[in-house]
């Protein structure tokens, strides 16, 4: 029976960002391998290389083997290259290299894929190798007393994965080549569970060492958080102490100054230890994707991580809540120390306002004082003219008496003088408030 067909297509305008989008959950898949395979695993550290740089420089070792370089834009790739296989995979702070060779072999780590990559190509690899694997599948068969020479002696740590299709054994060191080692036996697995089982080996070992970053982050942390602590609790008892006659000015300087080290602090750390979290997140959850059976007298990943990467991780997640809480306490010292500057400014300020009402009181009584003089000064001269005016028109032949004309005048004037000078006060008090 044909397919049905819809009678009509809908032209919808797309989201510029929606094919990416939806393309996001089938990036980076996992490769289709079976045993035996030996597989080389590098992360390397971007420290500034930018994608493109990266691009040509793998584009090197592509054209060398007639692959086809990698496009614009892309993140990841898989190529055959002869006898080998990479895949590539560009990460936000880090970059991974993995190389897989398919050739039998008897001693899973003497000829590591990495043997077959052109060694002038890796010394001149940019970045910095943060992680570094070697990882051998092969079918079940060898001895388990063969498995202790293998990883030179060490403490194993191994278990039975997907309901006993495989199993894993690593002992979490560093060899004397500078990588560590993973064997994976092959009991009944497909090949896309191989396939998986191979990046979830290498994301463990990827992830655990890009958590770790944040280990030295956190000691540092711990030590300048202790430090800024007991400088900030000498402020705090000071600024409680009343028996201590403390400079506000002082401490705020300090305070400010113990401020911006915890900002400056928190600003160095902050991404490393989010981003410690994450990576630990996705170690957990890689290894609960195992589906670990435990080996009778070996301790599981599960069980190795939880005794050596979990307390790692508890000392950055305290580091970092440390650094908030002395954030917190700073601001808490700088809140009351705010208060009591607060505090004594309204006393100064109730203060100078007292001293200016007692002066604008002495101030009025000086002016009342100065009124009543000028009172007097204004009328004895204008009695005075009122005398000589009465002098002369007695001498111009009129009957005036000029005692009797100063006598009469006297009250009129005095009047006269108080009532324009209250005058020109209103006056001048009206203009004021409009102004």
């Amino acid at each position: 029976m044909a397919d049905a067909m819809p009678g009509r297509i809908w032209a919808f305008r797309e989201h510029s960002a929606r094919r990416a989008l939806a393309g996001e959950v089938h990036a980076r898949p996992y490769e289709q391998v079976s045993a035996p395979l030996r597989a080389s695993h590098l992360a390397i550290l971007h420290d500034g290389l930018s994608v493109a740089d990266e691009r040509a420089f793998l584009a090197e070792l592509l054209v060398t083997h007639g692959a086809e370089p990698p496009g614009e834009g892309a993140n990841h790739f898989s190529r055959d290259l002869g006898s080998l296989r990479l895949k590539w995979e560009r990460h936000s702070e880090f970059s991974t290299y993995t190389f897989l060779r398919f050739d039998a072999f008897d001693q899973p780590f003497h000829h590591p894929a990495l043997e077959l990559v052109p060694h002038d190509w890796l010394e001149r690899m940019p970045g910095e190798v943060i992680a570094a694997l070697h990882v051998a599948v092969e079918p079940s068969g060898r001895q388990p007393e063969d498995l202790v020479a293998l990883f030179d002696g060490n403490a194993l740590v191994g278990s039975r994965v997907l309901a006993g299709a495989g199993v894993v054994w690593t002992d979490f060191r560093l060899h004397a080549d500078g990588f560590g080692r993973m064997l994976l036996v092959d009991e009944t697995l497909s090949r896309g569970q191989t396939g998986r089982l191979l990046q979830r080996l290498v994301e463990i070992e990827t992830y655990r060492m890009l958590a770790l970053l944040a280990f030295p982050v956190a000691r540092h942390a711990f030590f300048e958080v202790t430090r800024m602590d007991r400088g900030l609790t000498d402020i705090v008892t000071e600024l409680a102490d009343p028996e201590v006659l403390q400079n506000d000015r002082e401490l705020l300087d300090r305070l400010t100054g113990l401020a911006a080290e915890a900002e400056r602090l928190d600003s160095a750390t902050s991404f490393r230890l989010s981003a410690a979290r994450a990576y630990y997140a996705i170690v957990n959850q890689r290894i609960i994707e195992l589906r670990e059976d435990r080996i009778p007298g070996v301790q599981t990943v599960a069980e190795f991580m939880d005794r050596r990467l979990a307390p790692a991780m508890k000392t950055a997640d305290s580091a970092a809540e440390r650094q908030q809480l002395l954030a917190r306490r700073s601001a808490r010292a700088g809140d009351l120390l705010r208060t009591r500057v607060d505090i004594a400014l309204e006393e100064k300020n109730r203060d100078l306002l007292k001293s200016m009402n007692r002066r604008a009181k002495m101030q009025l009584r000086l002016q009342e004082t100065v009124e009543g003089l000028s009172v007097v000064a204004i009328s004895y001269y204008v009695l005075g003219l009122v005398f000589y005016a009465a002098k002369g028109l007695k001498g111009a032949g009129l009957p005036v008496d000029p005692d009797v004309a100063a006598l009469v005048a006297l009250p009129v004037i005095l009047g006269a003088v108080v009532l324009a000078l209250r005058r020109l006060r209103h006056a001048l008090g009206h203009g004021g408030g409009e102004e």
